[in-house]
């Protein structure tokens, strides 16, 4: 569904993202993990087309999208969601979806119905006429959620939907996000709630420092080195292999 060869991205000086590369399964949940400052959202946005890669090429079913900006991607059946989630605060919350479903629905009345119908999806089909201003964290959160899913993507790149959330939010969320790719949906997402992430992914890549590090299936990344560095520091990998069992911690 989704292919990243080589793709680099350049601030002035700053690499942002370097020679990255990836693969996503049509109809898989893929994970993009890695320290903050990694370089994950800058990759989103170059799969999504916000922003060109100073090289590399950006796949979606086969068709290079590389040169293509972001709302004829949209049309195309790629959506993404926001770290930082910025509903519109005037208007209500089957409102907001509807500013999604527009792209596929010129009609408002079919647009309201889609937006309807993609709440009951996300579990905001009893807020529907609530302001969007009024919205807790984790309504925010699903409200992001269902305006990328209200243009009818092939591929949903999910940017820390869980971020900020209560275990209990988060729990909650997981079957939202599965129901999702059973309907037809390919997932990407990049996320820190490792336990979220190991229990939705079947396949996760792993950037550091805008590089691709690792890639594999959760138990693999959860045991790899290079991993377990990128997270914890030079050294850290040889200092839990000679950590004692049931020792301390140093």
């Amino acid at each position: 569904m989704l292919s990243v060869q080589s793709v680099t991205k350049r601030f002035g000086g700053l690499v942002a993202v370097d020679s990255a590369s990836l693969d996503v399964a049509q109809g898989s949940i893929a994970g993009l993990i890695g320290p903050n400052g990694a370089g994950k959202t800058t990759l989103f946005t170059l799969v999504a087309g916000f922003e060109k890669p100073s090289s590399g090429t950006v796949s979606f079913a086969g068709q290079d999208v590389t040169a293509l900006p972001a709302h004829e991607r949209a049309a195309l059946g790629i959506a993404r969601t926001f770290q930082i989630v910025q509903p519109f605060a005037g208007l209500s919350v089957v409102e907001n979806i509807a500013v999604g479903a527009y792209l596929r629905h010129p009609a408002r009345a079919d647009a309201q119905a889609k937006a309807r119908a993609v709440a009951d999806l996300v579990g905001l089909g009893g807020q529907l006429e609530q302001s969007a201003a009024a919205l807790t964290v984790a309504g925010r959160k699903r409200l992001e959620l269902a305006r990328a899913l209200a243009t009818e993507p092939r591929l949903l790149l999910l940017d820390e939907v869980l971020a900020g959330l209560n275990p209990s939010e988060i729990r909650d969320m997981i079957p939202v996000i599965r129901n999702i790719r059973d309907r037809g949906v390919t997932i990407l997402m990049v996320e820190h709630v490792m336990q979220a992430v190991m229990s939705l992914c079947e396949h996760i890549h792993v950037l550091a420092q805008g590089k691709i590090i690792a890639q594999g299936k959760p138990a693999e990344i959860a045991s790899d080195p290079a991993v377990i560095e990128a997270y914890l520091g030079q050294g850290a990998a040889k200092r839990l292999q000679a950590k004692p069992a049931g020792g301390a911690d140093a």
